[in-house]
């Protein structure tokens, strides 16, 4: 499985359970046929940059930072392109990306993260991202970086 792909199921994981040791969530993904080694666990919560926070009775349990305002990475953003990217076109204000199955939440993610002044937000379903842009005539400009970042 791609690091993308395992990575947005880490982020459904900790977004709908409780996880409080790397053991458990590795336990979590290998039962959604998921092979992890506890290295590779590591180094995705690293990279996703979790965080331990208290859930009572001296237990602590796997989160985003606070708002899920994680911090934004240029390399980051396009490993993912790179990684998941398979498409992006364009229509007036409007701009599909399109992902591979299951990455479209991670890669929306990065593209928020990037703030860019162009990007009034993102929706992204499975295996698409819909971006919309302010103004119109800077589309083809936003096209052109996200364009970029597959390369």
């Amino acid at each position: 499985m791609r690091k993308t792909n395992r990575q947005a199921r880490i982020k459904d994981i900790i977004e709908n359970n409780i996880i409080e040791t790397q053991e458990e969530l590795g336990r979590m993904l290998r039962r959604q046929r998921i092979e992890v080694t506890q290295a590779t666990v590591s180094r995705d919560v690293k990279e996703l940059m979790l965080v331990k926070v208290p859930i009572g009775d001296g237990r602590s349990r796997y989160a985003f930072p606070a708002g899920n305002n994680r911090q934004f990475s240029p390399e980051r953003m396009s490993r993912m392109f790179r990684d998941a990217v398979v498409g992006i076109d364009y229509s007036e204000n409007l701009i599909v990306v399109k992902t591979l199955p299951g990455t479209a939440n991670a890669v929306a993610s990065t593209l928020d993260g990037a703030r860019w002044p162009e990007i009034i937000g993102t929706l992204a379903g499975d295996d698409n991202i819909l971006v919309v842009i302010k103004p119109r005539q800077a589309v083809k400009r936003v096209v052109k970086k996200l364009a970029a970042l597959t390369d």
